[in-house]
Formats: C-alpha cells, sequence, structure tokens
C-alpha cells in the first residue's frame, strides 16, 4: 500500500484533477479558478480505492463486473462487491491518507462526498446515485465514510442509471473531503433553466437548513425563476418549509420543525437572490458551459460546494431550437418590431403547436416571394424580399402574431400602396394605425437609381392592371387545378401508406400549392384596391353612411362556397329540432356516445345525413388550420358538439342581411340614376372579388385537411420508429425537423425537444396574450415580454368533470393509469407512482413507473432530474396528493401542465 499517496486538492494541477479527483473535485477545483469562496476541500484520489480494492483481493472482480453486458446480470454481481467491500478492512496506508486529509481541514465537521470519474460530466449527472456524508467528525467515523463512498459506485441505482444511458461500469471512486458550513438557507442554481432549456433563464431554489432536504425532495423548496441577464425575477413558487435539516453535536443529521410564520415566507431576501444570480452568471462565462451550482449561505456570507454541467437535454439544446421566439429574424440593436394578433388570432387562436406555426410561416414566405414574382419584380428586388417575406409571422410563448412592418412592405409591391395600407388596418382590424412617418419608410425593396424603381413600377402596375380584369378567369383556373389534385388525395386511404408515402405525397401537394397560390395572392391585393376604392366613393356620395354600411355593401354575398357547410348543419339542426326523440338524445347523451346511441336506437336516415356532411365538410373542425386539431372525420364526437350549437340556435329569428340593408339604404339616399349604377358596377366588381377569396379560404381549409391526414400517417410511423413517444409528438417537431426525418437529418434529439417544448406550453398557458406589442432589437428575453404585458392570468379556469390537483410541471408527457400510493421505492408495474416524498433510492422504481408524482420536492430534486432524463412524466409540489388519491384509481398524470387527474371507473 505504499504506492497509495495521492491527496488531490486546490493546489493540485487541473489535469492531474481530471484524471484521479472525478467529477466533483473537478467542479470544485473549478470554482476555485472563478475566485469565489469554497470551503476547503482535499480528494482521495482513485488510486485510493484501487489500493483498497488490491488488498480486499477484489480488483479481478471489479474488473468483471465492468465487463458484464447484462443488467440484472450487472445488479446481481454489483451486489456481491457491495458486501465484500463493505466487509473488508480499510488499510493502514489508506488510513495515513484520510488522517492527512482531515489533518489539512482541521478538526471541525466535514462533508464526505463520493467523486466518480463518470460523475456530474457534461452528459450525464448520475444525480444522487452516489453516497455522501454530512457532519462526519473524527477519523474512524471519516474512514468508514469514505468507505460507504466507495461501496456507493456498486449500488443497484447506479448500476441500473448506467445500464439505461448505456455507459461504461468501468469508472473508479474517488471521495472528496470538505469542510461543513453550518448554513441558515441553502440550495441549487442552474444557469440554463433545466425544464425548458431557455439560457437566458436562471433557476435557484431554496430551503433552510441544509441543502439535504432540498437534494433528497423531503423539503419542499422555494424555487425562482430569473431573467438571466437582468436578474429580474419572472416567477417564484413558495414550497411549504416546514421542517430543515441541522447537524448535530455528534454524527450526522436530524430534521428540526420550522417556525410556522417561517414556512410560507421567502427563504432568500431580494439581497442573497441578486447575490446568488451574479455570482452563478460568473461561474457560467468561466466554465464555458450552463452550470448546476450547489450554494450555502451563513452568517459569513454565500458559500459555493459544488459545480458541474447542466446535463441531459437542457445542455444539448439551445433554447431558441426547444422556444419558437420571434420570426427568427436577424435585426439590429435598435430596429423595432410591431407584434399584432389582432386577425390572425381567428386562425391560430391560443397555444398553436410548432409544426402549425412553422408550416404556416413558412408557407406564407413562398407565397407572398411568389406574389411578388408573378408581377414581374425584377430579380434584383426579388432577392431582396429573401430579407423578409420568410418572417411575416412571429411566435410567442405558443402565440401566433404578424410582424406587423413587413405586412406593410408587403403591401407595398403593388400600386396604391397609401391607399391599401389603410385597407390592411381596416382588415386586419389593428386597434392602432401605424405613424405616416414610419410607413413611408417600409419599402419592400430598393433600386439604384429612380429610374429602375420608375421601369419596375411601371411593369407591375401594368401586370396588376391585367390582373385586376382578368382574376375571374384566374380564380376559376386555380380552382380547376386544385380539386383536381385534391379530389386524387382525398380518395387515399392513409392507412395503407407508409410514413415515407406519406411524406412524399405531402411534399408534393406543397409544392404544387404553394407555386398556384402564389400568383392568387393578388387577389388580396386586388380586394385592398377595390374595397379602398369603395370607401372612397361612398364617402364621395354617401357621406353620411354609418360605418356598418361600409362593410355590408362589400361582403362577398350570401350565396358562396365556404357557407355550404354551415347551411348544411343548420339543415341537421332542423331535422334533430323537429323531431323531440331525436332532440332528446343529441342534447343529453355524451358527445362520443351519440353515433353509437343513434345506431342502436335504429335512426339510420339520419346517420346516413350524418356520414354525408362527414364526407362532403370532414375536414372542418374547431381550430381548423391548426394541424394539432382533429378534424371532423378523426374526431366525430365534435360534430355533435357542433350539432348542438346548431339546435340552440335554428329557431331564432334572424333579421335581415346586412347586404339586403345595405341595398335598402342605398334605395333610401342614392336612388336608382347613373351615379348608382357606377356605385353598383363597382360594388359588384367587390363582391365577387370577396366571394373569390371565400372561396380560396375554402380551399386552403381542405388543404390544410388534406395535409392533416398526411402528417397523422408521418406522427404514427415516427412514433413506431422510436422517433418521438407518441404519434402526436409530432406537432411538436417544427416544419423543418419533420421534413429532417425523412431527408437523412440526425434525429437524435427530437425526443427531447419534444419534451422541453411541451413542458413550456403549461408556463405559456397562464400568461396573458397581449394583442398588439413592441420589442426593439434582438432582445426578447421574459422580462422584456412582461414589460408588454405578457403576465400571468389571476384567474384559473374551473376544473373539468373529475378532480384535477394542480401541481409543479416537472418532466413533459402524458401518462394513464391506475394510481399506486407507497412509502418506499417498489415495482409499481407500469403503475403511476405516488409518494410523498423520494429521495436519490426512489431513482430504481422508476423504470417500472408510467409517471411519477410527488406531494414532496421541487424540479429539481435528484429523482426529478433523473426522471427527466429517462423521460417518465413527472408532477411535483401536489399538497395533499397522498391524501387525495387512493391506490388503484384510474388517473391522468400531464407531465406538461402539472396536472393530475381522476379518471371514471373503466376509462382508457
Amino acid at each position: 500500500m505504499g504506492e497509495v499517496v495521492r491527496l488531490l486538492g486546490p493546489w493540485s494541477d487541473s489535469v492531474e484533477i481530471a484524471a484521479y479527483g472525478g467529477g466533483k473535485a473537478r467542479g470544485l477545483s473549478a470554482l476555485g479558478d472563478v475566485g469565489v469562496r469554497v470551503p476547503e476541500w482535499v480528494a482521495l484520489g482513485t488510486e485510493v480505492f484501487d489500493g483498497f480494492a488490491k488488498a480486499a483481493g477484489l480488483m479481478a472482480a471489479v474488473g468483471e463486473f465492468a465487463e458484464l453486458g447484462e443488467v440484472e446480470a450487472a445488479v446481481a454481481r454489483a451486489a456481491e462487491l457491495r458486501a465484500a467491500l463493505a466487509a473488508a478492512e480499510v488499510p493502514a496506508a489508506a488510513v495515513e491518507v484520510i488522517a492527512r486529509a482531515w489533518e489539512r481541514l482541521g478538526p471541525g465537521p466535514i462533508a464526505v462526498r463520493s467523486s466518480m470519474s463518470a460523475e456530474d460530466g457534461a452528459e450525464h449527472s448520475f444525480a444522487g446515485q452516489f453516497d455522501s456524508h454530512l457532519n462526519v467528525r473524527g477519523i474512524e467515523a471519516i474512514g468508514a465514510r469514505v468507505r460507504d463512498c466507495w461501496v456507493s459506485a456498486f449500488s443497484e441505482r447506479a448500476v441500473r442509471y448506467a445500464f439505461a444511458h448505456g455507459l461504461s461500469r468501468a469508472f473508479t471512486p474517488a471521495v472528496v473531503l470538505q469542510k461543513l458550513i453550518v448554513p441558515r438557507s441553502s440550495g441549487v442554481i442552474f444557469t440554463r433553466n433545466p425544464m425548458t432549456g431557455a439560457d437566458d433563464e436562471l433557476v435557484i431554489s431554496a430551503v433552510y437548513g441544509l441543502g439535504e432536504g432540498l437534494v433528497s425532495g423531503t423539503v419542499d423548496a422555494d424555487s425562482m425563476i430569473l431573467d438571466k441577464d437582468t436578474g429580474v425575477l419572472l416567477d417564484i413558487t413558495l414550497g411549504d418549509k416546514d421542517i430543515r435539516f441541522e447537524p448535530v453535536e455528534g454524527q450526522g443529521c436530524v430534521t428540526v420543525a420550522v417556525e410556522a410564520d417561517r414556512r410560507g415566507a421567502r427563504v432568500l431576501s431580494d439581497a442573497e437572490i441578486a447575490e446568488l444570480a451574479e455570482t452563478a452568471r460568473k461561474i457560467e462565462i468561466s466554465c464555458g458551459a450552463p452550470q448546476d451550482i450547489e450554494w450555502a449561505i451563513d452568517d459569513t456570507g454565500v458559500w459555493l460546494l459544488q459545480t458541474r454541467p447542466v446535463t441531459a437535454t437542457a445542455s444539448a439544446l439551445s433554447a431558441r431550437q426547444v422556444e419558437l421566439r420571434g420570426a427568427g429574424e436577424r435585426v439590429g440593436p435598435a430596429d423595432l418590431r410591431i407584434w399584432d394578433n389582432s386577425n390572425i388570432i381567428e386562425s391560430f387562436s391560443g397555444i398553436t403547436s410548432p409544426l402549425t406555426y412553422t408550416t404556416a410561416a413558412d408557407i406564407y414566405g413562398r407565397v407572398y416571394r411568389g406574389y411578388a414574382a408573378s408581377l414581374g419584380v425584377p430579380a434584383q428586388q426579388l432577392r431582396q424580399t429573401d430579407a423578409w417575406t420568410p418572417v411575416l409571422l412571429g411566435s410567442f410563448h405558443g402565440r401566433v402574431y404578424y410582424n406587423l412592418l413587413h405586412w406593410y412592405r408587403m403591401v407595398g409591391i403593388a400600386p396604391g400602396y397609401p391607399l391599401n395600407r389603410r385597407v390592411l388596418e381596416a382588415a386586419l382590424g389593428v386597434a392602432e394605425p401605424l405613424a405616416t412617418d414610419i410607413a413611408k419608410t417600409l419599402r419592400p425593396f430598393e433600386f439604384d437609381s429612380p429610374a429602375a424603381r420608375l421601369w419596375s413600377r411601371a411593369r407591375t402596375t401594368v401586370i396588376y392592371a391585367r390582373r385586376l380584369f382578368g382574376i375571374d378567369d384566374m380564380v376559376e383556373r386555380f380552382m380547376a387545378d386544385f380539386y383536381r389534385v385534391y379530389d386524387e388525395y382525398d380518395a387515399v386511404d392513409y392507412t395503407e401508406l407508409t410514413g415515407e408515402q406519406a411524406y412524399r405525397s405531402y411534399r408534393t401537394v406543397e409544392r404544387d400549392l404553394v407555386e398556384w397560390w402564389g400568383p392568387l395572392m393578388v387577389l388580396d391585393a386586388i380586394l385592398l384596391t377595390l374595397t379602398g376604392l369603395m370607401f372612397v366613393l361612398t364617402k364621395l356620395v354617401l357621406p353620411k353612411a354609418p360605418e356598418w354600411f361600409l362593410y355590408a355593401v362589400v361582403g362577398p354575398g350570401a350565396d358562396v362556397e365556404s357557407a355550404e357547410p354551415a347551411r348544411a348543419m343548420t339543415e341537421l339542426a332542423r331535422v334533430v329540432r323537429a323531431d323531440s326523440e331525436l332532440n332528446e338524445l343529441v342534447n343529453t347523451t355524451a358527445p362520443e356516445e351519440i353515433h353509437e346511441t343513434l345506431r342502436i336506437a335504429g335512426r339510420t336516415e339520419f346517420l346516413a345525413a350524418l356520414d354525408d356532411y362527414l364526407d362532403r365538410y370532414g375536414y372542418r373542425s374547431l381550430d381548423e388550420l391548426k394541424l394539432e386539431t382533429p378534424d371532423l372525420r378523426e374526431n366525430p364526437a365534435n360534430l355533435f358538439v357542433m350539432l348542438r350549437s346548431a339546435v340552440g340556435r335554428v329557431g331564432d329569428t334572424v333579421a335581415a342581411g346586412r347586404g339586403e340593408q345595405a341595398d335598402a339604404y342605398l334605395d333610401e339616399h342614392l336612388g336608382h340614376g347613373v351615379r348608382r349604377r357606377l356605385y353598383e358596377r363597382l360594388r359588384a366588381k367587390v363582391s365577387r372579388c370577396a366571394a373569390h377569396r371565400e372561396r380560396l379560404r375554402f380551399c386552403r381549409t381542405r388543404a390544410f385537411g388534406m395535409v392533416k391526414r398526411m402528417i397523422r400517417v408521418m406522427g404514427r410511423d415516427l412514433a413506431a420508429r422510436g422517433v418521438i413517444d407518441e404519434f402526436d409528438d409530432v406537432f411538436q417537431l417544427t416544419v423543418e425537423e419533420l421534413r429532417g426525418c425523412y431527408e437523412g437529418a440526425d434525429t437524435q434529439l427530437l425526443r427531447e425537444v419534444v419534451s422541453l417544448r411541451k413542458s413550456l406550453r403549461a408556463k405559456d398557458s397562464s400568461l396573458v396574450a397581449p394583442a398588439r406589442f413592441r420589442t426593439v432589437g434582438p432582445r426578447m428575453g421574459n422580462a422584456e415580454l412582461a414589460e408588454q404585458g405578457w403576465v400571468p392570468v389571476t384567474a384559473t379556469a374551473a376544473a373539468t368533470p373529475g378532480t384535477v390537483l394542480t401541481g409543479t410541471p416537472s418532466a413533459a408527457g402524458i401518462a394513464e393509469g391506475a394510481a399506486v400510493i407507497v412509502d418506499e421505492p417498489r415495482d409499481v408495474a407500469g403503475g403511476i407512482l405516488i409518494a410523498y416524498r423520494t429521495d436519490p433510492g426512489w431513482v430504481a422504481a422508476l423504470p417500472s413507473a408510467s409517471a411519477l408524482v410527488i406531494e414532496r420536492g421541487s424540479p429539481l430534486t435528484h429523482v426529478a432530474i433523473v426522471a427527466r432524463e429517462l423521460g417518465v412524466p413527472t408532477v411535483v409540489q401536489l399538497p395533499g396528493v397522498t391524501r387525495q388519491l387512493r391506490s388503484g384509481m384510474r388517473i391522468r398524470v400531464d407531465g406538461a401542465a402539472g396536472t393530475v387527474t381522476v379518471l371514471p371507473e373503466g376509462e382508457q
């Protein structure tokens, strides 16, 4: 044992520490480089363990264990090794090294912590898998705890963790000895939000006393989210901190009750939060990567106990990869952007999936570039539009917005910009017209000379005029092409397609439709021009006309294709309203059961009418342009929700249509002379164009319905291939990521991307989405958005049928199953594990659980961290959950929303 002399510490070379000191020693060395306060420490290098194992005659057994390739065999062999190592005597040479270490630290209490070579790395944390012991005193006790740390390298939880992540078991244990700080508070800081991947956020968790209460999950910690750059507190969850951990006079720690008036109070003061945030930023900059930092505060100030890289998904992904914010546009530090959802919210209301948003943004960009090309914009100027056509839409906290200034640029492509932009504002319904001095600067492109600009404008105007007079023929040609493609793909049996086939069909349809649609966007420009002229003419000949008249007079008329589903639904509603038995059945039966109930009741004629409606209009649905929303063919229950609403309205008195009122107003105030004939001629042109636009929108709805079916095939294919977990996770991908799945891109991180995006949705849905706001420069962090009105909703929506318990989202995913309430980790056979509290030993039970619910704890406990790494949906901080649920209850856990819903008996 004479060769076992390696004792490492702050004086050691970083290369030597990396080779022999293990992960914790590496982190402590890194903190020393930053210059922050770190309790004195030393490390027993891996050679100390090697000498111990050699003296016990176990080196060969350790090597054989590392070579085992089957998890159960490794678990069994590890148990034998633990028993042998625990019974072995710590040799005198090792005791001598431990004594020298203790002498360096002084006579007070210390912490003894495992520091494995595989631990606290950039890829895998081994969070809580190896032993740590606090408040250890005396050489004999320290030697025993060092041996315990060595033994923990072969714990079942560590072995299963290594196998779950495909890691080698050939790691060798080192041990860190560190002076014990007796703090009034302690906790952890993540310099990148581990739940969302947002790298502009810090997350701090804090408890009273020693940090053991936090990492074990025993104490319900305070959790704070801060803007990393400004230190602004964005969100805080106050835990019920009823106990704290404190060292005792002898060995170890005890729990002490926290005074009642402090339990719900904040652990940290504003000054302490600010100091921790600033220190964390310094450490991250020095380490060059996001960090997971342990800290403690005593009467002398802040101490840093440990740092390690943030592991798993959050470290591998940038915030932009996870959260789609803004339009992805490069802007200068003083560049203004105005975001407005006044009109687009009609198409993409509320939280909108990444696939829907990026698909829409991609199509808008390509269509409007095609529109510019169709008007004869020169090639040089057409290339300039590539800077703004792809970023016409933006996304913030899952909501879709117009990148408004670029829409003014788009309007400027056609002649008549001053008039058209005013009509655009009316059409979009924006509450605040753009200032004229800004509007005049928003040119779609620039020219080298005035002559080039005049020549291009003349050419565009001529083409535009031709399109204005020939728009009827253009629309008819488009309709013929569209329905030729639509009828072909609508007849496809999508249940028979492979993912590859669906993708090829999707790309073909998408390419053709975008190519055809671009030139048709001239219709929107024409409609703006004609509507503007109509408004001007109305002001001239009918200066006192009311505002309703200005819009009623330019309507598309009642006989438009997009009204067909509404008319057909009204007819179905009349049938129901006239039949008391049918009316009772439709209005009292659960929507998902109505179709079967009708079949049993023998209502074949009405069922045939329903099936005909689905055949013709099955692509319709609420939020029909959102790809994630099932259409009526996929979820016929929604048809009966719509039918109930229609039945309630069918008997209402219908007032005269606005068109009829407009005619009456014209008869009264304009008569039937020359002015009326001129007026009606322009009005007819506007009405035809408005009707054409409705027909095109109807086609758009059908196109999206067709694409939905193709994407669902791809979603099921990707789930079957293991690229994503569930078929509907496909909607959490961007359109570029979806294409990459079939074009050879690396898909390794997509499941993690999906998980992080889903975890964001719960937070996003709790925020007020302002109708209009501004950003300046590239910074679009939470603090800046909060100043623009993105603040939490103060009222909580009423619970849905069944009990809904709400806690803190920790790991995204949805699982349904039987609740299994346990007070110690065990196999729950695929059920949902419900625990009052957990410690690192509970990791062994995670593979058998479909989801995890912890009454006390935080998203930063070891078990929660590992659950995220393993992809187990997890919700924490649900007060009273173990008292309100019973083993065997069927429940649904939504890890992204942070909810646990009790399901009716027998519901699957």
